[in-house]
């Protein structure tokens, strides 16, 4: 059996030659450089086999390691059964747990299995982030519809909708949910994060999106960077796509989006919100790079003074789609707690399903423009307005 095997804080004799007789042979590390393949860089073996038997807890980067490549195989060995490390392994994303005595047939068949499983892991899920350029630019609307749209394409996996407004976000009630649990949960709680704790805090919401709400009640701390990134890491090992409604006021949650797929920048057709769009779009940018910034521009007015070629002017950048703006139907939508996607039979539902598409790879995105002297969103201007 050709595996890169790495066993790691052991100096048994006993436990390589088990290997040995599986025809295995493994390259040894101490316990203390397991650090080493917790960086997304790291090259990782096919196995890692934690010899833990003169331990009784799991190392601290191990739960790292799982979470920053949750592709490679953990085989524990220990001294016996221990129901307490057990459970911390399995939290951990252990796939494999072998006792003493070391039986090398035993030893060889939970590697194979964990060969076995390493080969169907999937890819991590997309991220979308969110995030309005000024208040009231409707990001929390944009944002759940974009979410249910995403949960209703075929084939295409689980949706979650994250609202990363800590305490007193408005994306359950969108959905017309009241979640028990909230992201709040989820961030108190990193260190047991493992599937089943994470889904129970969950809500299945009637659209179909998995809701990962905001909470009624602040932190008892502050933000930690390093709490929002393990949460948003070990939900893309479970979700096709993540959706982020994210305050644009929180240093912290700005600061803390490195693994997102897109960041996507909601403003419209005010003159102080595209020059909030300008600021924002550009710290971003440099903070992330600029292929993975996009703006959006929500509530358009086809008769608006300010055009679709003045806010690219300002922020810079293509416009990568647009919503109409429908007050009466979208004040409706969010009084029955019913997103607007889950009746497309009107144009601005229709635009967040045509975007939806266009993130999950569905169309080739289009950048929407009108040609001559078209305005923003269609609008004809006048010879006079040309001038």
């Amino acid at each position: 059996m050709s595996v890169n095997l790495l066993l790691v804080g052991s100096a048994d004799r006993q436990l390589e030659e088990a290997l040995r007789k599986s025809g295995m042979t493994a390259s040894v590390l101490p316990m203390s450089d397991l650090t080493s393949l917790v960086q997304p860089s790291a090259k990782q073996p096919d196995v890692i086999v934690i010899d833990l038997r003169d331990q009784s807890h799991l190392p601290g980067a191990l739960p790292l390691l799982k979470r920053q490549h949750p592709s490679t195989g953990v085989v524990i060995v220990a001294a016996r059964l221990d129901p307490s490390l057990l459970l911390e392994a399995m939290r951990s994303g252990v796939n494999e747990f072998v006792c003493e005595p070391i039986n090398a047939a035993e030893l060889e068949a939970a590697i194979t299995r964990v060969l076995g499983q390493r080969r169907v892991v999937t890819a991590p899920g997309q991220v979308f982030a969110f995030v309005g350029a000024k208040g009231g630019v409707g990001t929390t609307t944009v944002a759940v519809n974009v979410a249910t749209a995403l949960a209703r394409l075929p084939g295409k996996g689980e949706t979650l909708l994250i609202d990363l407004h800590v305490a007193h976000g408005d994306a359950a009630v969108f959905l017309g949910e009241e979640p028990r649990f909230s992201i709040v949960d989820a961030l108190e709680n990193t260190h047991r994060l493992d599937e089943s704790f994470f889904r129970g805090l969950t809500t299945k919401t009637k659209t179909g999106v998995q809701l990962l709400a905001s909470a009624d009640r602040v932190m008892a701390s502050a933000l930690d960077i390093r709490k929002i990134r393990t949460v948003l890491d070990f939900a893309t090992h479970l979700y096709r796509h993540i959706v982020l409604d994210v305050p644009r006021s929180d240093a912290a949650i700005l600061d803390a989006l490195e693994g997102v797929t897109r960041i996507v920048v909601v403003t419209n057709q005010e003159l102080a919100t595209v020059r909030s769009t300008s600021r924002m779009a550009s710290s971003l940018r440099n903070r992330y790079g600029k292929d993975k910034v996009i703006v959006v521009v929500s509530r358009t007015d086809r008769l608006a003074e300010i055009r679709q070629e003045d806010v690219e002017r300002a922020v810079g950048s293509p416009v990568r789609h647009s919503f109409p703006s429908d007050y009466r139907r979208a004040l409706e939508a969010l009084n029955k707690g019913r997103p607007l996607t889950l009746e497309n039979h009107n144009e601005l539902s229709g635009a967040f399903v045509k975007f939806a598409e266009s993130l999950a790879g569905v169309e080739k995105p289009q950048v929407e423009r009108t040609p001559g002297r078209f305005g923003l969103f269609g609008g004809r201007r006048s010879p006079q307005e040309s001038k």
